[in-house]
């Protein structure tokens, strides 16, 4: 499958929607290749403005899905618009049900200890046993990431999720993506983990679909999340209408 890709905001987009991008991971997996997976949401593309690190594990990976309402209605704004939203929250479950259904095995890198540990008991009584290959927290240092491939690697997993904050997540996985090369379907799930966890609570569907998610997951800890969301998306919508009206001639 040949997806369109828009540039925008230096950022690339895949204009996937969920059942294209299931049915990628599926034909990945019966191939024994890998892609490496990035949702991109508007918090993610500012910090990209001036991280030029994270553009580059981000813009290399294989897959670039919209993860965040914004993110679409600002495609359609710059006239490029994008199928639909796949939240990686979503794209996840969908994963473990794949998994579930082909006998793929998970791997769960993230969160805290007690956090990643519920998922995967979650899982394994959901789903059964044999679902999940191994888990461990994240919380590690640069030196150990070599180990911590190699042990992901030997797991036997076919999908790993990595529930760790930006920009950690993505360089972690762009530049340990040849030592994951057992591992078919390689993606960040930010804080997933937490969701299914119980510890945090998801937003009610109207909300997600209105693009109000974020102000939902700001309500819950306004203390710890005003920073990301307000000032973030004020500098995302100056993106946005920065590169709208780039270049475009004075009138006479």
């Amino acid at each position: 499958m040949t997806a369109r890709k828009i540039h925008m905001l230096n950022t690339q987009i895949h204009d996937l929607d969920m059942e294209q991008t299931l049915a990628l991971v599926d034909q990945a997996i019966a191939d024994r290749k890998q892609i490496h997976h990035v949702a991109v949401n508007a918090g993610k593309i500012v910090k990209m403005q001036s991280d030029p690190e994270l553009r580059e594990s981000v813009n290399n990976s294989d897959v670039i899905n919209a993860d965040g309402q914004a993110v679409i209605w600002a495609s359609k704004f710059l006239n490029q618009p994008l199928k639909e939203r796949v939240a990686g929250i979503d794209l996840m479950g969908k994963l473990v049900e794949l998994a579930h259904q082909k006998n793929y095995k998970i791997y769960l890198f993230g969160a805290k200890e007690e956090v990643v540990s519920k998922v995967a008991s979650i899982y394994k009584e959901k789903y059964g046993q044999d679902l999940v290959a191994g888990y461990r927290n994240g919380y590690f240092s640069k030196q150990d990431e070599p180990q911590i491939a190699a042990d992901i690697a030997a797991s036997g997993a076919q999908i790993l999720f990595v529930a760790i904050t930006s920009p950690i997540k993505e360089n972690f996985l762009y530049q340990n993506r040849e030592a994951l090369a057992a591992v078919n379907m390689i993606m960040g799930v930010g804080g997933s983990f937490d969701v299914v966890a119980g510890v945090t609570k998801r937003a009610p569907l109207w909300m997600q679909k209105s693009g109000l998610e974020w102000f939902y997951r700001f309500l819950q800890e306004p203390g710890r999340m005003w920073k990301r969301y307000l000032v973030g998306n004020f500098k995302f919508i100056v993106l946005v209408l920065t590169e709208k009206f780039r270049g475009k001639p004075e009138k006479k």
